[in-house]
């Protein structure tokens, strides 16, 4: 049977491109059963008599997927966060940090509006931008007004399944139109009143962006629980304590109250970011009031 990837979902039909055809299936029931639903990015079996009549059979084996957005075998993430209209937001950009650590899905950090900060605000960024290039992060700061920042953009997307995902009114339909300018998705001024931008996709989709290069546009939203993740893992989505966690002086040390810690040590001469560190215990005490409820 024929293998392809599925490229969009939509009212509950799923657009499976194999090649360069592109065929319209539906979910056999039996998924229903099992209670497993395929995703964008699935690698799938399927059968079709017709390019608008087919049906999906089976779903080979995910390397990852998310739930928020739903999308599957993901290489990358691109965190789009705005520098003004929104103003920036560094506990939700480590909240979404978090998120993709947990998956095991590369993160890329990408600033955008920045035609709208002077001299003085741009430097004030970058210097707090330092932090996450220490740790081993890529920011790029673009402008799609300037047309700014687009081709590193573009360059890290060679031959990958990319998420691009961020806050609301961010401008991730810019960035994607600027990628590629056959796209035209829509775009929506910021609300005066709210804040925030409205969102102007509502569905997942792959979308080409190069040669065997997808971008997943998604659904923008504003806040990202924990429900999936343990006081355990997270730990692990910040890689800086990953590093120090052998030299602190207890073993299994949550680096929130013990003594002799070395990632509090670190926070106190500097040598780690203090705000990063106080996001790290607000999510802690998130989840551990999360199992309280439990």
């Amino acid at each position: 049977m024929p293998e392809g990837t599925i490229i969009k979902a939509l009212s509950g039909y799923y657009y499976v491109k194999d090649g360069d055809d592109q065929i319209q299936c539906r979910a056999r029931g039996i998924f229903r059963k099992r209670k497993v639903t395929p995703l964008v990015g699935d690698r799938v079996v399927y059968e079709a008599e017709n390019p608008k009549d087919g049906y999906i059979m089976s779903i080979r084996p995910r390397r990852n997927f998310l739930n928020r957005p739903p999308v599957a075998n993901v290489d990358q993430a691109v965190l789009v966060f705005s520098v003004k209209e929104p103003v920036f937001d560094g506990q939700l950009l480590d909240r979404f940090l978090v998120h993709v650590e947990s998956h095991g899905i590369r993160p890329i950090i990408c600033l955008s509006k920045w035609d709208l900060l002077d001299v003085p605000e741009r430097d004030q960024i970058r210097r707090k931008m330092e932090h996450y290039t220490e740790i081993g992060y890529s920011v790029i700061y673009t402008s799609s007004v300037l047309h700014f920042g687009l081709e590193k953009v573009m360059s890290s997307l060679d031959g990958t399944i990319t998420v691009i995902t961020g806050q609301s009114g961010v401008g991730k339909s810019s960035l994607l139109n600027g990628l590629n300018h056959n796209l035209k998705i829509d775009t929506q001024e910021i609300s005066q009143a709210l804040g925030r931008g409205k969102h102007t996709t509502r569905h997942v989709e792959l979308l080409p962006v190069g040669m065997g290069s997808y971008i997943a546009d998604t659904p923008g939203f504003s806040s990202l629980d924990f429900s999936e993740i343990t006081l355990v893992d997270l730990e692990g989505c910040f890689p800086e304590f990953v590093r120090l966690h052998d030299s602190c002086r207890f073993r299994g040390c949550t680096h929130t109250a013990e003594p002799g810690c070395a990632v509090k040590e670190a926070v106190a001469d500097g040598t780690l970011d203090k705000e990063r560190y106080a996001h790290y215990c607000f999510f802690f005490q998130e989840i551990q009031n999360r199992k309280k409820q439990y």
